[in-house]
């Protein structure tokens, strides 16, 4: 499980529902949630959790997609399998862990170095803890 430091920014209800606005490595990201605790209030430390499987990757900006958070993160690690390729990926002083298909990294060349898009679905993020 990926970990991201983060602030709360702000907390949008409605039916059930909310739409939490963090701040992460000097970027804004968005998690769609059931529920949230009372304990969380503006300006709250958070742990983000985001499973590697859970994180697309581009080589170029999309345009208009419905995938909030976009992150510009630098490729510093690349372990190739026979299926999959697992990607370190450097948010700031942040490293996360991308897996995806040995074929899409193939199609894609991904290097060492590379600057990417980590694409995370605000639905595939979670509150690991409060700091």
């Amino acid at each position: 499980m990926n970990r991201i430091p983060a602030t709360l920014l702000d907390v949008e209800a409605y039916d059930g529902i909310s739409i939490v606005t963090f701040s992460a490595e000097n970027a804004v990201m968005k998690m769609m949630a059931l529920e949230i605790s009372n304990a969380l209030s503006r300006g709250s430390g958070v742990i983000l959790g985001v499973k590697a499987s859970s994180i697309a990757l581009a080589k170029a900006p999309l345009g208009e997609i419905s995938i909030v958070n976009q992150l510009n993160v630098t490729v510093d690690r690349i372990t190739k399998g026979r299926l999959l390729c697992s990607l370190g990926i450097r948010f700031g002083d942040t490293i996360l862990e991308s897996v995806i298909t040995l074929d899409s990294a193939k199609r894609m060349k991904i290097e060492r170095g590379d600057a990417l898009i980590a694409l995370i679905k605000s639905s595939e993020l979670s509150i690991l803890e409060q700091r």
